[in-house]
Formats: structure tokens, C-alpha cells, sequence
């Protein structure tokens, strides 16, 4: 996911249904969206972890991919396999500058004769201009800036879509197909950034309000913003684009190397492949870790992390206080040595250290339905 911007200079097509929920609007990613609903973060946070919430992600990039040779070309930026992507299937991936460095993280789908792409918004405009530079051959881009995109989080998602879409129930987690809801055409991952069960549709613009009135119309469905999205992803262990990755980050460093499917990390190919294979085989310096810190202050986003010596060992990239967890979470990167599950570290907080350990990741287990 994507990092915040100074100003919003964009509304999605949801931004009045928003303000008539009471949503406290905030600029993020260049857009103006609810951080939250009166309800509040931790009732939001609550309600897609018990039931289902309802998120307006539509300030995302959404991307068709066509052409002969788009599979090949858009395995020269990703090291992932899309090869071996099966029709309908989604995979999540990233984008590799050529020292090994992430440049953004995104979802791919293989919808037959075309791939679609859905690309953070803070990096939407670098990310277009990366893929029209570095597609090669029998390859077109489009940006389908005609469709809007939200997400129905929580174990009741699949409940709530299959009354409105019979047999959305039958998707797996990272299905991604055509599916017509409530007399909507619509395109459906069964995805999410939350660690739960769920849905993430992409609907044409003009149809957006409509359809989200009529899931929010559902019993089990509430509205949720970007707090409790937040506070949903670092208890799931999700890493935030501009936080968590960045350009001077690289796939092995940050604990991706799933993501990277055996093929690729073999052959290589994509841009950087020498860095992330020579990592992959030696070792990289530092590792991201999942981090409980002790007591109940939470430990915040740009905390140094020291070891007893109170010598400098990492940094905190990541963190707040989990809901379901009841306790603080955060996530970081830590010296290589240092990355053991338990092992203890300091969190320096106004000058004062306080102890953490390193712990495993997510905080929360995934509750994907794999069928």
C-alpha cells in the first residue's frame, strides 16, 4: 500500500457518500479520503475482523496490460512468474530497479488475453511512466481511469457477495474474475490488505455509489477508513509501500522472497537479479521483523532500534497499537544477526530505551479461504 501525501488534489467517485457517512476526510496518496467514520478506528478495526467492513480503495492505479507479448515484457520489470500464472489467478509482485530495489509493490491478474494491474496510488503516475518506458514488443498500457475499486473485508465478506452474486463463495484466495453483482459487472479478487477474508471489486465509476450503498445496505457491513486499514495490515504483517519497502530496500531484505516464485529467482531476467540472487545465496545485511514491544506506549514509525551495548541495530519502519492483538505491534528492520524470533532489542522513545523483542509475523493469522 502507499504512503501519504502533503496535500490532496483528487476526490474518488465515492467522496459525497463519505461526507454523508460522517467520514473524517484526510489527504492521502494525493486523494481525499475517511481516515474514519464516527464509529472510530477501533470499531472499524473490530468490524473486519468480526464481520465485514467496507473500503474505498478506488485512488489506486488500475491497469490493462494486452498485447502478444506482454507476459514476456512484463517479466523483464517483476520477478515474478507470470508465466505460470493460470487464467483467474492473481499474484502479488513488485516492481525492481536495477540495484535490487523495490520501486513499488502491485497485484497482477492473468484475465485471459489480457493481464490487469493494480498499482499504489503515490507511485500510480511513476509506475505508468516505468511500464510505457520498459515494455518491450507486441505490448499496450491502459489506464482504466473509468473504474473505481473497494474492498469487502471480513468473515462474513462471502456471505454478504454471494446474496447480491451467487457463487462468488466458490473463489479462492487470489481468484480474480469477471463477476456480475446485484446486476453489476464487475471484476473480483478474492483479496485483501487487511489479513482477512474478503473482496477487492473493480466496478465501473458510474455504478461505484450504487453498489456500495447496496453492500453497506447488508446487516453484516459497515464502513471502515485508512486507520483501521492500517492498524488491519501491520497485524497481518503487510508491508506499506513508502514505509516498509522503498527504493533502497530490496525483496530478500524485506522478507518477499515468496513472492519471488522459483523460476525467477533461478533464471532471473528482471531488473536488479544479480543484487537480490547474490542475497539470496549469501544473505542479506539486515531483515524486516514483526516487533512486540513491552508494556502498552506504542513504538511509532522512525524509532532506532539498539542492542543491550545501546549500539544502533535498525529501525522501526512501521508501528501503532494492534486491536486484536491488545498490545503494541510494530514492524522494522534489524541487523541480520539479530533477527531471531525473542531476540532482545531497546526501542529508543524520547531518548529513553525501552525493551522489545523481535517477533514472528503476522501478529494476527491470516484467515484466507483457500478452498
Amino acid at each position: 500500500m502507499e504512503q501519504a501525501s502533503a496535500t490532496a488534489v483528487k476526490q474518488t467517485v465515492l467522496h459525497a457518500l463519505h461526507q454523508e457517512l460522517g467520514g473524517k476526510i484526510v489527504p492521502f496518496a494525493g486523494y481525499a479520503l475517511p481516515v474514519q467514520y464516527p464509529a472510530g478506528i477501533m470499531a472499524e478495526h473490530r468490524q473486519a475482523r468480526e464481520a465485514a467492513a467496507l473500503f474505498d480503495v478506488s485512488h489506486m492505479g488500475q491497469l490493462r496490460l494486452a498485447g502478444a507479448d506482454r507476459v514476456a515484457a512484463l517479466e523483464a520489470l517483476v520477478p515474478a512468474d507470470i508465466a505460470g500464472l493460470g487464467v483467474g489467478r492473481q499474484r502479488y509482485g513488485f516492481f525492481t530497479s536495477a540495484d535490487g530495489g523495490i520501486l513499488d509493490d502491485l497485484m497482477v491478474s492473468n484475465q485471459g488475453d489480457w493481464l490487469f494491474l493494480v498499482v499504489n496510488a503515490a507511485c500510480k503516475e511513476a509506475d505508468i511512466a516505468h511500464l510505457r518506458k520498459g515494455l518491450k514488443g507486441d505490448v499496450s498500457l491502459t489506464e482504466l481511469s473509468d473504474r473505481a475499486l473497494v474492498a469487502l473485508q471480513g468473515p462474513k465478506a462471502a456471505a454478504v457477495l454471494a446474496r447480491l452474486a451467487p457463487g462468488a463463495e466458490t473463489f479462492r484466495f487470489m481468484d480474480c474474475r469477471p463477476l456480475t453483482i446485484d446486476g453489476v459487472a464487475c471484476l473480483a479478487s478474492r483479496s485483501g490488505y487487511t489479513g482477512e477474508d474478503g473482496y477487492e471489486i473493480s466496478v465501473p465509476a458510474a455504478q461505484a455509489e450504487a453498489l456500495a450503498r447496496r453492500l453497506l445496505a447488508e446487516p453484516e457491513v459497515a464502513p471502515a477508513g485508512l486507520g483501521a486499514r492500517d492498524s488491519l495490515r501491520l497485524e497481518a504483517g503487510l508491508c506499506l509501500y513508502g514505509h516498509d519497502l522503498d527504493g533502497g530496500t530490496t525483496p530478500v531484505e524485506a522478507d518477499l522472497v515468496w513472492a519471488m516464485q522459483k523460476r525467477r529467482r533461478q533464471e532471473g531476467g528482471f531488473p536488479g537479479a544479480a543484487v537480490v540472487q547474490r542475497q539470496l545465496a549469501e544473505g542479506p545485511s539486515r531483515r524486516r521483523v514483526g516487533l512486540r514491544p513491552d508494556g502498552r506506549a506504542p513504538v511509532r514509525e522512525g524509532t532506532v532500534l539498539t542492542n543491550d551495548q545501546g549500539e544502533v541495530v535498525g529501525k522501526v519502519t512501521s508501528g501503532g497499537f494492534g486491536p486484536t492483538v491488545g498490545a503494541p505491534v510494530a514492524m522494522g528492520y534489524v541487523d541480520a544477526a539479530l533477527a531471531a524470533e525473542g531476540t532482545p532489542l531497546q526501542a529508543v522513545v524520547r531518548g529513553k530505551p525501552l525493551p522489545c523483542r523481535v517477533a514472528a509475523l503476522p501478529f494476527v493469522p491470516h484467515n484466507y479461504f483457500r478452498g
